[in-house]
């Protein structure tokens, strides 16, 4: 029996390999196959594509790659319709994998998508999509359940996996331990983002920041994970902004630099929930083409970006967006959260909420529901 699945970018193939690993352990015999990336390949997953060919960002950028991106989906459709898998999940990237899922049902197959698109915050017409795409939607956050039963989506919450993959208590120790970190060492992880489009137009805004802060903050140490297959983008910004910072680049390993880091300086995505999930202070920052932004922001319902200050209904960390993302402003919010200790407790203590709200077996939850829509 076969299960197809398509994840998008680093982090959809994140969310994809813990949903996968649950999956694998209730039917081991399960095939999977489709779009994914190399933490599902771990688990035993064919692709056929790799997901980062998915990872684009912004009108602008999607619009460039319009045509590649409809040619891969069109011919997993033919395949997918000619195969009949038993069922399919679609793991995030609403932008590909609705249109394609509702190919898919048409056809008779049974779809599920993974993780809600953020339709209380912007685009809400997607909800009407999603009626006519998802035989069921499985929810990261408990709010959403409600929201999609109006539009008569049915849809179940299944926390977070990433709230169960991270520990309640991050092993800062053995992290520092194990990137050569002392225990004193003041520490930043800069977290720049995961995809081509965000690296170019964030990174070099956060580096120049980083290279201010080593002249202000002599001690400071930086690490860089870097996504798979971002390291020759990376390297020459780095030499380009912030030649003489020490910035230490790390193959991938965003969780031990977020385990070991006192605060993060890190782009708008599912990485600011990591970094909450490991109680990290952190800036917010993210940067777009002009075009793109004006477009979004025009949709937007609410006035956060983090995922942390939308579970919080709050500021409780600054989100810098566009102009406002600039080295000056960067480095003075790195510098209050490095001279403030007080407050970066009481952060973590609301972030020690978060993940106890979004911790619910996601796996067993999820593996459930899709028992029950696949009749597997």
């Amino acid at each position: 029996m076969n299960l197809a699945m398509v994840a998008g970018e680093a982090s959809g193939d994140l969310l994809a390999s813990l949903l996968l690993g649950g999956v694998k352990a209730r039917w081991p015999q399960l095939h999977t196959a489709g779009i994914g990336g190399p933490k599902m390949a771990a688990l035993g997953f064919e692709a056929w594509w790799p997901s980062d060919r998915l990872a684009v960002r912004g009108y602008v950028e999607v619009l460039r790659h319009y045509r590649g991106i409809k040619a891969i989906r069109d011919a997993l459709g033919d395949r997918l319709l000619r195969e009949r898998p038993a069922g399919f999940v679609g793991i995030d990237a609403p932008d590909f994998n609705l249109g394609l899922e509702k190919r898919l049902k048409a056809g008779g197959i049974r779809t599920v998508h993974f993780v809600c698109p953020s339709i209380w915050a912007w685009r809400g017409g997607r909800a009407r999509m999603m009626a006519e795409s998802c035989d069921h939607v499985l929810c990261l956050f408990p709010f959403e359940p409600e929201l999609l039963a109006r539009h008569g989506v049915a849809a179940t919450y299944v926390g977070h996996p990433l709230a169960d993959a991270i520990p309640l208590e991050p092993p800062r120790a053995a992290s520092r331990a194990a990137l050569g970190l002392g225990e004193h060492d003041e520490v930043l992880a800069v977290l720049p983002g995961s995809r081509r489009s965000e690296i170019q137009y964030i990174a070099p805004r956060f580096l120049q920041a980083v290279a201010r802060l080593a002249r202000s903050r002599p001690g400071l140490r930086f690490v860089l994970p870097v996504a798979p297959g971002l390291r020759a983008l990376v390297e020459p910004l780095v030499q380009a902004h912030a030649p003489d910072a020490g910035v230490r680049l790390l193959d991938g390993q965003s969780h031990a630099a977020l385990a070991a880091c006192d605060l993060t300086l890190i782009a708008s995505g599912t990485a600011t929930l990591e970094a909450a999930l490991f109680k990290r202070p952190m800036v917010i920052g993210y940067a777009m083409h002009a075009l793109s932004w004006q477009l979004m922001k025009r949709m937007a319902y609410q006035p956060w970006v983090g995922l942390p200050n939308i579970l919080a209904r709050e500021f409780v960390v600054p989100e810098r967006i566009q102009e406002h993302c600039n080295p000056v402003q960067l480095e003075r919010d790195v510098l209050a959260w490095l001279d403030d200790p007080a407050r970066r407790e009481r952060v973590a203590a609301r972030f020690a909420e978060q993940h106890q709200l979004l911790r619910q077996n996601t796996a067993q939850r999820a593996t459930d529901a899709l028992a029950k829509v696949f009749a597997l």
